[in-house]
């Protein structure tokens, strides 16, 4: 592509841009026609460098109710670029080569700072690696890799010569990788001779063995050595480590300029039935939104002051939120970032809070659930020794955040911007979107004058939502009804990888005359008009023609000190239904050593009795749970969300569903046992 590149205007070729233009979030105006919506996604693309311009902004092909087709969803046609320039190069070229990218941590405190100028020469070493390989454009490559800064580098390197990747979360069994692998029909999988967990290291590679035994279309195995384990597996000819192949190529490669609808990853999510899909995004409209709204809702306000943004976002790599806030987004706009390969307790709790003290973190992006977690470790308040001045804003992302860990997360980690207001801390953006949607579609702007704990608030520019019922007329405030996307930005996933009929049947069926994405999400208006998001439609819980979100259970469990965390599901009832079932993590461990007994404790039953008084002090009697299980954990997706499809299957005795994309999958073991002892 060369140092000169193209951006594109709407109406007539633009003079060429080396690297984003730093407008402040507030300097987008919200689209209200459909002719405004396509120019400001055509001014949000130009903020990227284009190699050709595009001729057609957006099209697309409606939902076909008898071809069981979705949509045929087009952006930036006739456009090229190269997704890896835009999120390295660029930035070298424009004389910011020298700006860290990346600060990266490892589990046993090992760390490594990377400016943009090693990014592009990393990245150009694994592409021509890649390239040495066989792996070529619309290759598939699946990398099972911890959040290491390889992982970042192969996975710009795929996009860099147009090979489409498939990250899988390394905690993964091999069965979940076995099936991405075979499902993608991939070349290459590039994986670790182990990894750092809970600060053990854990032996990788025979996971990957496992997982390439079968009928698939793997040629090579590439390995990093991250944990020194020599005695592995290895097999002569498919298997070869990465710096044997990568550490010695030529960090000089001229990146290839692709169709903006080029594939360029799949980003396999799982459903409450069948096997997970594997959800395609495309490169052009992708990072296009994932650029803009990094930018809209993470960077600092004023453009003078953004070369201090360190941005952190605590997901795994794999996780699509990951993808958007963590490798495209940041980098695409020049950004320094943390990524942090350990889990959050080890070796003790405070781990995070070191970790922003040492870099200076200014926006903390994570999930309830983490928050959930810091407040039961930390029940009096984050310890003062620790410096947390530098963060400017916090973020979740997952599910609903519950307004408990909402305030805690604002006012303890966010706790230097507190004035002694009640309403005081730093802004909150408490974003809703999907695998699907690519990007964030819900959340309050970091410039709002008020926050509301847990609220999504409104759609983000050039995106449009709405709350409906069944027929598909909007509900009035405070009723539930399914929430749908109205109107789709670029990054929206264009079909499901082999199957685009359950791309219909998943999202596109139940609103096809409207062309409406169904998100599966139940929410409701406030009296404000702003948008609360419930849950899981299939999550929902009727209770003598009462319906209940388990959010809202939940969030009333954890609100009480002695809960750690809590999921809600539905159980069968023959009086009313639906009963409320409560798998709680409590602060005591004790309640939960004794939980295999085949009667309750007077312990149990005295910390049960309140927490279900507590619920119906927090809602109203109808929504106590009918029996709360304590647990060691509750199943969570690598997304932090609670799969309480499976604590209402494992409650009932009944075939569980897939269990594959759990991040914690032994838990469910434990459960079980519990469960088969009441």
């Amino acid at each position: 592509m060369g140092s000169k590149t193209m951006g594109i205007n709407v109406a007539e070729t633009a003079a060429a841009q080396t690297s984003a233009p730093e407008l402040p979030a507030t300097d987008w105006a919200e689209p209200q026609t459909e002719a405004e919506r396509l120019a400001f996604w055509e001014a949000a693309a130009r903020r990227l460098d284009w190699a050709e311009p595009w001729h057609t902004a957006h099209s697309s092909t409606p939902v076909d109710t008898e071809s069981r087709r979705g949509p045929e969803l087009r952006w930036f046609d006739g456009g090229k670029l190269n997704a890896a320039y835009n999120c390295a190069d660029r930035h070298v070229e424009a004389g910011r080569g020298d700006k860290v990218a990346l600060h990266f941590e490892g589990e046993p405190g090992d760390r490594r700072t990377v400016t943009y100028a090693d990014l592009q020469r990393e990245v150009s070493k694994a592409a021509n690696a890649l390239l040495a390989l066989g792996i070529t454009k619309g290759d598939r490559v699946v990398i099972y890799l911890p959040v290491i800064v390889e992982t970042v580098v192969i996975t710009l390197a795929c996009a860099r010569i147009g090979a489409v990747h498939s990250l899988v979360f390394g905690g993964f069994s091999s069965e979940a990788l076995k099936f991405r692998v075979e499902d993608t029909r991939a070349k290459l999988l590039v994986t670790t001779d182990g990894q750092f967990r809970r600060g053990q290291a854990v032996p990788v590679k025979a996971n990957a063995d496992e997982a390439v035994a079968g009928d698939n279309a793997i040629e090579h195995v590439l390995v990093i050595n991250r944990t020194g384990h020599t005695d592995i597996n290895w097999v002569e000819g498919r298997d070869v480590w990465w710096h044997d192949v990568v550490d010695t190529a030529s960090e000089v490669h001229e990146p290839e300029a692709f169709d903006a609808e080029t594939p360029l990853f799949i980003m396999y999510t799982s459903g409450t039935t069948g096997q997970p899909k594997g959800l395609v995004h495309t490169t052009g409209g992708y990072l296009t939104q994932a650029s803009f709204s990094h930018e809209y809702l993470f960077s600092n306000p004023d453009p003078a002051q953004r070369d201090g943004d360190v941005h952190w976002c605590t997901a795994d790599l794999a996780w699509v939120t990951a993808h958007t806030y963590e490798i495209y987004g940041p980098l695409s706009n020049g950004v320094t970032q943390v990524i942090f390969e350990g889990t959050p307790n080890t070796p003790h709790p405070g781990r995070h809070f070191e970790i922003i003290q040492r870099y200076g973190v200014t926006s903390y992006y994570t999930a309830p659930t983490l928050v959930r977690s810091l407040m039961g470790w930390f029940p009096d308040g984050i310890p003062a020794d620790y410096d947390l001045s530098s963060i400017r804003l916090c973020g979740t992302v997952g599910e609903a955040v519950n307004p408990e860990a909402w305030r805690w997360l604002r006012t303890q980690v966010g706790r230097d911007s507190l004035t002694g207001d009640p309403a005081s801390g730093v802004p909150m953006v408490d974003t809703w979107w999907q695998s699907e949607t690519g990007a964030t579609i819900l959340s309050p702007r970091q410039t709002d004058a008020s926050f509301k704990p847990g609220c999504a608030t409104r759609a983000l520019p050039g995106v449009a939502t709405d709350i409906v019922d069944d027929a598909g007329k909007r509900v009035g405030a405070n009723v539930q009804g399914n929430i749908v996307v109205t109107k789709t930005g670029p990054s929206m996933a264009r079909t499901v990888w082999g199957n685009p009929e359950r791309y219909f049947t998943s999202y596109w069926e139940k609103y096809a005359d409207q062309g409406w994405f169904l998100a599966g999400d139940g929410a409701r208006f406030d009296d404000d008009g702003d948008t609360w998001i419930l849950g899981r439609t299939d999550d929902v819980i009727n209770i003598s023609g009462h319906r209940l979100s388990t959010i809202e259970i939940e969030s009333a469990l954890v609100s009480h000190p002695a809960v750690v965390e809590a999921g809600v599901c539905p159980t069968f009832d023959a009086k009313t239904g639906h009963a409320a079932t409560a798998f709680v993590v409590p602060a005591d461990k004790s309640l939960i050593a004794a939980s295999t007994a085949a009667e309750p404790t007077a312990e149990q039953a005295a910390a049960a009795a309140e927490l279900r008084a507590h619920v119906a002090t927090q809602i109203g009697p109808i929504a106590k749970p009918r029996e709360i299980v304590f647990v060691p954990d509750v199943p969570k997706t690598r997304s932090g969300k609670i799969m309480r499809r499976l604590l209402t299957q494992l409650f009932e005795g009944s075939t569980l569903g897939d269990t594959t994309s759990l991040q914690n999958e032994p838990c469910i073991a434990d459960i079980k046992e519990i469960c088969e002892a009441r």
